[in-house]
């Protein structure tokens, strides 16, 4: 009997959340629409999927937000037109927008459950243990400045499936802010930026003087298929919603390997208004269209 697991190809992408932390931008148009620079957030991620060698992308969605779709559409009105008028650069940043090896499904998550539940709502697109990825689109990862060739997401893509071990991405964050957090313990180990260490547990938003580490979850998580039956018995847990953290937790505790991958690049926290703001000045300056 073959027993090789499936190839890691698809990402679970959550878009269901309602943005409050960008208001009032958000107000009529979804927070994943929001341009970053010169493109919709949502893009920025589903590329980094796309570099990482991911191309199955699964949106977690709900009413209202349309529009991360239809991004991703063919519109053969706007491509004929640019066609017509010999605007071939404009047209093949159209198309480029869904390269032909793009796979885009959607699912609804019906109640705003927590991001645990919001996983659990694409189990039925996965093939029984099927590894996926998992990207929260509101933190942007980006290459460190002069390195754009080290893709922190396959980094962990390929260490995940070398050593079939879960990876989470991991940043240091001060040790005031750990409340707002998910934080690892990889008892006392100094995780340096590109290297790994086996976690023993996370813990999510504690006090900081009850924190493991200084070690934040930030988003990026390559995560087994046996993930999805735990989630679908995890109690709610911090803000009464289904964490993916205690999921995690719990297949720790039950001897499936974790790894927490230090991030060699660069984050920035697009949910909220400055952050949205450091991303544009900075990344603006770097494509040279900002002084």
């Amino acid at each position: 009997m073959n027993t090789e697991l499936p190839a890691l190809k698809k990402v679970i992408i959550p878009v269901a959340g309602l943005g409050t932390r960008l208001l009032p931008i958000s107000k009529s148009i979804p927070k994943e629409m929001v341009p970053v620079v010169d493109r919709p957030l949502i893009q920025h991620v589903v590329e980094e999927a796309l570099a990482a060698g991911l191309n199955e992308v699964i949106l977690v969605t709900r009413g209202g937000k349309s529009a991360i779709e239809d991004h991703f559409d063919c519109h053969y009105e706007l491509e004929s037109e640019l066609e017509k008028k010999g605007k071939t650069a404009l047209l093949k940043a159209l198309r480029d927008i869904a390269p032909a090896e793009l796979k885009i499904t959607s699912v609804r998550q019906g109640r705003a459950l927590g991001l645990g539940h919001a996983i659990h709502c694409a189990a039925h697109l996965l093939q029984p243990n099927e590894p996926f990825a998992v990207i929260l689109p509101d933190v942007l990862v980006k290459p460190a400045v002069g390195d754009d060739s080290l893709i922190d997401l396959a980094v962990m893509a390929k260490a995940s499936q070398e050593r079939q071990a879960a990876q989470i991405m991991v940043e240091e964050v001060p040790l005031e802010r750990v409340d707002q957090y998910g934080i690892v313990n990889c008892g006392g180990v100094e995780l340096q930026p590109g290297a790994t260490a086996p976690m023993l547990s996370v813990v999510e938003k504690p006090a900081p003087a009850d924190a493991p580490s200084r070690l934040s979850v930030i988003g990026r998580y390559i995560l087994p298929g046996e993930i999805m039956a735990l989630l679908a018995e995890t109690p709610p847990g911090a803000g009464g919603e289904i964490q993916l953290t205690d999921a995690i937790a719990e297949l720790i505790r039950r001897g499936g390997v974790v790894e927490a991958y230090r991030m060699h690049g660069r984050t920035f926290d697009c949910g909220y208004v400055q952050g949205w703001l450091q991303a544009n000045m900075q990344l603006g300056k770097e494509a040279g269209l900002l002084e």
